[in-house]
């Protein structure tokens, strides 16, 4: 685990991260104590699965365990999505039929999802679970900066070990390509056990039937499990665990928002 901001920043991902959010920015992030600063979102009895330490996502070295990808995500992210992050969360929101109380965002990576979700339903209880106590880390930061309450959380998507039936809203942003299609079955299943009867789910990603032909677009991206994500067909996962009133609907060309319901 890496644990020194000295040791993970050499001297050319200091230039890249450096252009990236500028100087002054980039001292305040090599000011981190990052094994002081995860302890509080770390579970002790967590085992991280293989098929997130086997791969480098993004060809970042030890992937989303490691602080650079946490302090890069939030400026590589909208340059990666096209026409705009902001439009394709702000599509997420508008999918959403139903006033939550209480609502659950698997893989919240560093919140920006989670924060748009607590800032459009100011009074339900939100949480945001991520595998990566780097990327709760810079999540946590972005609600103290915005002055939102939000539950984070260290866990599997796919066992979060939560009691069931206890969400109205679940959302999963971008995770689904970043995952064995086996581990994105079990993560649907689970999203299932935690719903309330009548409760919504909604799934923001790549369109499968899309990204088939964009294999040059993983490769540009180096992520490790898109091109098996791509095989794969939501809708037919979504059917399998039960969820109804299923619809699909398709974003600029390579995105899809796939929204669900738990029967009564």
């Amino acid at each position: 685990m890496i644990t020194n901001s000295n040791k993970i920043l050499p001297n050319l991902a200091k230039n890249i991260i450096g252009f990236l959010i500028g100087k002054e920015q980039i001292k305040d992030y090599q000011s981190i104590d990052w094994e002081q600063a995860i302890r509080p979102f770390q579970s002790h009895k967590m085992v991280y699965p293989s098929y997130y330490t086997s791969v480098n996502y993004h060809g970042i070295e030890k992937g989303y365990l490691n602080p650079i990808a946490a302090m890069t995500y939030d400026i590589i992210t909208p340059l990666a999505t096209l026409p705009s992050e902001q439009w394709l969360r702000h599509c997420l929101l508008k999918t959403i039929t139903l006033k939550p109380k209480k609502i659950l965002d698997l893989g919240c990576g560093t919140g920006t999802n989670t924060l748009n979700l607590k800032k459009m339903f100011p009074e339900a209880l939100v949480m945001g679970l991520d595998l990566s106590p780097y990327m709760l880390v810079m999540a946590d930061k972005k609600a103290q900066k915005y002055q939102q309450e939000i539950v984070w959380k260290q866990g599997l998507a796919e066992s979060t070990e939560m009691l069931e039936f206890s969400f109205d809203l679940i959302t999963i942003s971008l995770l689904f390509h970043e995952m064995p299609q086996a581990i994105s079955q079990r993560v649907i299943q689970e999203s299932f056990r935690l719903l309330k009867p009548q409760g919504q789910l909604i799934i923001l990603d790549a369109n499968q039937k899309r990204l088939r032909h964009l294999k040059w677009l993983t490769k540009l991206f180096r992520e490790p499990y898109s091109a098996i994500y791509a095989q794969g067909d939501i809708i037919q996962w979504l059917e399998q665990v039960g969820l109804q009133d299923i619809k699909g609907n398709p974003l600029a060309g390579i995105y899809q928002i796939t929204s669900a319901y738990k029967p009564q």
